[in-house]
């Protein structure tokens, strides 16, 4: 059963669904990587083919304004900024014959560009 747990928020409203498969594979590289305490930061920043490009980084710390959600042992932070961006959306990671990577389904965004790593709104 995977546990999902949101501070700073309702957990029936969490502002960003992280998946099953997203906690998997961020677990995985943590135990690669071999300290324990990284957690992943989610973030926005602009640039990108249209307008703003997201981005994914391990931390060690996290800030009094990041929104902290916990799935299946695995830490997401997202910061004040970032998750006006980022409400409403799916991280999801993916596998498939065309390759590997995080997937964010961001409803908010208006506009992709044809690799789906940057937005505009």
């Amino acid at each position: 059963m995977a546990i999902e747990r949101v501070y700073n928020v309702d957990v029936n409203q969490a502002p960003v669904q992280f998946t099953g498969n997203a906690a998997t594979r961020v677990g995985e590289l943590i135990s690669e990587g071999g300290n324990e305490n990284l957690k992943l930061r989610v973030y926005i920043t602009g640039g990108g083919c249209s307008g703003f490009q997201y981005g994914f980084m391990f931390d060690e710390q996290s800030n009094d304004d990041d929104t902290v959600i916990e799935r299946d042992g695995v830490t997401v932070l997202i910061d004040s900024t970032s998750i006006e961006y980022l409400q409403g959306a799916e991280i999801d990671y993916k596998d498939d014959l065309t390759g590997s990577q995080f997937v964010v389904r961001n409803p908010n965004a208006s506009t992709t560009c044809g690799c789906g790593s940057s937005f505009s709104i």
